[in-house]
């Protein structure tokens, strides 16, 4: 399974729901303000500051029209002493632009890196303290109850994939209320069951198909649109990875020194015809500069 797909499944749920940025809130006893939409926002944070910023997702909650409540989602898979430099900068970017509070909350499937995450960041201003919410797998309620499951079925989603691959009496029950609420479920509404199959263990997968009495087996999801998009788009940005490492080996090995802002802006790429185009040129350039353009 790709990391880039094994990364972003919280964020596509959010994506396709983003008011279920509230019901993760709420897991964590965090209140919410009346709203009646919530809507993805921009995830860009450079307009302020000279250096690349760009947070996971951005949910912004509107009553009226006016913005109430605003939320950076971030997932972190391993710890990285960046974020703490980071995180306050969106949070500082985005309450500016929206002009209402803002929190953050970061999801982290390792109950280590959760910890990792939830220290309190000091920004040197008294009292200026930024403690994120984070959400590990202890956090995430293994949903059992079909009324619930029926209702929600990003959190169904979610719990499926979090708690199937433990090896535990509710790893069953879980999974089955899984299956049994996309039986029961109103037409039209979303299952993810493509990508719970995709995230579980093979065998997992496999058993979770015979419940839904899908004649397939775990390779064969391959020929479901939503789960060839999510691979399509992990091999791409794996290809993209690989060629960024490309170019700055070469400059290595032709002894070409390579500034972080250049080595940043290398590996940040994701479009291959410009990757192509600086491989290109790192082969005879004499500098990062004329590698770059």
């Amino acid at each position: 399974m790709s990391p880039k797909l094994e990364h972003e499944y919280l964020i596509e749920l959010v994506r396709h729901q983003p008011s279920f940025i509230t019901t993760l809130l709420t897991e964590l006893n965090v209140s919410v303000p009346p709203f009646d939409e919530a809507l993805l926002g921009n995830t860009d944070f450079t307009q302020c500051v000279p250096t690349e910023y760009q947070s996971d997702s951005v949910v912004t909650l509107r009553k009226s029209g006016k913005a109430v409540r605003a939320v950076v989602l971030e997932v972190q898979r391993k710890p990285d002493p960046d974020k703490s430099w980071s995180w306050p900068v969106y949070l500082a970017t985005l309450r500016a632009r929206e002009k209402c509070p803002v929190l953050l909350l970061v999801f982290s499937p390792s109950a280590n890196t959760a910890r990792t995450c939830a220290k309190p960041i000091d920004l040197g201003h008294p009292g200026w303290v930024l403690t994120p919410l984070v959400i590990g797998p202890g956090d995430v309620p293994a949903v059992t109850d079909i009324t619930q499951a029926i209702a929600e079925p990003e959190l169904t989603a979610l719990s499926a994939i979090v708690h199937g691959s433990d090896d535990s009496p509710e790893q069953v029950k879980v999974l089955r209320t899984f299956v049994e609420a996309i039986v029961q479920q109103p037409n039209g509404r979303p299952s993810y069951s493509e990508l719970v199959l995709l995230l579980l263990p093979r065998s997992v997968a496999i058993n979770l198909c015979k419940e839904l009495k899908m004649a397939v087996t775990a390779d064969d999801l391959m020929h479901l649109p939503f789960v060839r998009e999510w691979v399509e788009r992990g091999q791409a940005q794996g290809e993209a990875e690989g060629e960024a490492k490309s170019i700055l080996k070469v400059l290595n090995q032709r002894g070409i020194p390579v500034t972080d802002e250049a080595r940043e802006r290398i590996l940040a790429c994701t479009d291959t015809t410009t990757l192509d185009t600086w491989l290109a040129r790192a082969l005879t350039a004499t500098g990062i500069d004329e590698v770059l353009g």
